[in-house]
């Protein structure tokens, strides 16, 4: 199914909250493509988020308004002097769940439409509102014209009964109400929200990848995050409460060192693969308590990738028991790409490739223009992925659907959350 596209000159925001940073893209788009410049920057480390959920509220909301305050004054020429009102926020994958539908429609014979598309998408909407947890994604991914399969899209074709295998993705009501209070205190209003690894995906991943299959995988501070892709859409996400602040927590603690120094060794000497070269390298580890000036610790690098490595291996042998267990079989591809802040580490491709025994490759943002050296790294996957959610594919958002399924729906007497006035 082609996706709509924004129009020209339109100005779309992104928020990306994560458990090490907070960061903002400003865009605006430049042609009929969908092709974004970004106008404005802000990203800050992050504050009241452990596990990409929120922890301290006042803590976020504070660092919120201090990142989005830097990206509008980046983009000060092009804003006018107006705030930013609008974003589109990334879902923590630990607090999104991927469900499988089949949603079948009677069409008695006439040409498909996209209001038949879209009265299928709405009928399986209907059956997994709840209290508990809000929609976010409805990605219709195969059709089937009377027991014919493999359609990607049915318009204009003919036929009796159409069925459509449906990914939904769903977020948990706490985690997200919490992040939109946290938001709407900075006088923010949430237009979209995307999960993260879809988002990093978007963002990193060729035509071809998304095509073929091609897992992407968004190494972050504090969760790592997955998304399978297929025929052009995602048709799985999950994730794992582990990233790079869990590996920089064992090494503070399997070195005695704090964490600030920890960050730094894993930084400068780390590695996820340790080589015959580690034993006879020494590296210099302060002492948590002692002053500048006490005497250097020596200790051979292979100490430190002694301590990274089995947690990096956790990570991806993780990934592969949800992989496996997804059902998916052939249809997660050959392909891995890794991104995300903590995809930088030495060695890690070839744990990867090691572990999940795919192709793998390291991934950052390729899809759009004008990003500043210092924030178009694969930190800011996520972040740079959920402007292209915005542009390219709203018709997966579910308010989206129901504001243009058929009028007197049963969308007209639900009120949706996004929509409501928290």
């Amino acid at each position: 199914m082609k996706h709509m596209h924004k129009p020209k000159g339109a100005l779309l925001a992104a928020l990306d909250i994560g458990s090490s940073k907070v960061a903002c893209f400003i865009g605006r788009i430049i042609d009929d493509e969908g092709t974004f410049e970004v106008l404005g920057v802000g990203h800050h480390a992050s504050k009241g988020v452990k596990g990409g959920v929120i922890v301290d509220l006042d803590a976020a909301e504070a660092v919120i308004r201090q990142t989005v305050h830097a990206a509008e004054n980046m983009a000060a020429d092009i804003m006018k002097g107006y705030p930013l009102r609008e974003v589109v926020v990334n879902l923590p994958g630990v607090s999104a769940a991927s469900h499988a539908y089949t949603s079948d429609v009677q069409v008695a014979g006439h040409e498909i439409t996209d209001n038949d598309v879209r009265r299928a998408l709405a009928k399986a909407q209907e059956q997994v509102l709840s209290d508990e947890y809000e929609l976010i994604h409805t990605i219709p991914m195969d059709f089937r014209i009377d027991g014919n399969d493999g359609i990607r899209d049915p318009r204009g074709m003919f036929g009796q009964d159409m069925s459509v295998d449906i990914h939904m993705v769903t977020g948990d009501m706490g985690p997200l109400q919490n992040m939109a209070t946290a938001i709407e205190r900075s006088h923010l209003d949430i237009t979209a929200l995307c999960v993260s690894a879809y988002g990093a995906g978007l963002a990193c991943l060729v035509e071809d990848e998304m095509d073929l299959g091609c897992t992407v995988i968004d190494m972050g501070g504090g969760v790592t995050s997955f998304a399978v892709f297929n025929g052009g859409r995602m048709i799985y996400s999950d994730a794992i409460p582990i990233g790079g602040m869990h590996i920089t927590n064992d090494i503070a603690k399997g070195l005695t060192t704090s964490m600030n120094d920890a960050e730094r060794l894993k930084a400068l000497y780390g590695s996820a693969m340790a080589s015959n070269m580690d034993e006879s390298e020494l590296i210099d580890v302060p002492q948590l308590g002692e002053d500048e000036h006490a005497a250097p610790n020596h200790v051979p690098r292979s100490l430190l990738v002694g301590i990274m490595q089995p947690r990096i291996e956790e990570v991806f042998e993780m990934v592969r028991a949800k992989l496996n267990d997804s059902g998916l079989g052939n249809a997660v591809g050959r392909r891995v790409v890794l991104t995300g802040g903590s995809s930088q580490i030495q060695g890690l491709k070839d744990l990867g490739h090691h572990v999940l025994d795919k192709q793998v490759r390291l991934g950052k943002p390729i899809r759009l223009t004008g990003l500043p050296d210092a924030v178009s790294g694969p930190a800011f996957a996520t972040t740079a992925g959920l402007l292209t959610y915005i542009s390219e594919r709203a018709d997966e958002m579910p308010a989206e659907i129901m504001a243009q399924a058929e009028p007197g729906s049963v969308w007209e007497r639900v009120r949706y959350w996004l929509r409501e006035n928290w």
